[in-house]
């Protein structure tokens, strides 16, 4: 992983500039036990089913993952000389903890899972995601999910 002082002149400026949406409340929802929960994963990866048209530069899209995907279809879009991808190639549950998910229903510590996960480039601009929100939120209401736990990478 690179050092800010190791980012090339262009990349921190980009980085620096970048604007986080601002809200102007925050809803609160009172959240159901865990044991009651339907659980769905988001991950800034750039996580993609092999079959999948790639991510364009600096896209807002994401791409949705079955909760029965085989993780040996999946692939890491996400390149960057500032991206250690070592952590993703020897264990997916890093970057979207499918198995370990399905191993917390299992014990019935969660309620159970989504039957999909989803997956967004982290490289991406968050206005650029933004218009992808409502479509997402679509999904996962109809999909009766609960919570959702995001995978930052």
């Amino acid at each position: 992983m690179a050092r800010w002082e190791e980012l090339p002149d262009y990349e921190q400026t980009y980085l620096a500039g970048m604007k986080l949406p601002e809200f102007k409340e925050i809803p609160w929802t009172p959240a159901k036990p865990l044991a009651e929960s339907r659980i769905a994963l988001i991950s800034t990866a750039g996580i993609e089913r092999k079959s999948d048209k790639p991510y364009p530069f600096f896209s807002g899209e994401y791409r949705m993952i079955p909760t029965d995907v085989d993780p040996g279809d999946l692939v890491m879009s996400h390149l960057s000389p500032n991206f250690d991808r070592t952590g993703f190639q020897q264990d997916i549950n890093v970057v979207i903890p499918l198995e370990r998910l399905r191993e917390l229903e299992e014990e019935g510590v969660i309620g159970s899972m989504a039957r999909f996960h989803y997956a967004f480039m982290g490289g991406s601009r968050p206005e650029d995601m933004e218009p992808h929100v409502p479509e997402l939120a679509k999904l996962l209401r109809g999909d009766e999910v609960d919570t959702v736990l995001l995978c930052p990478v």
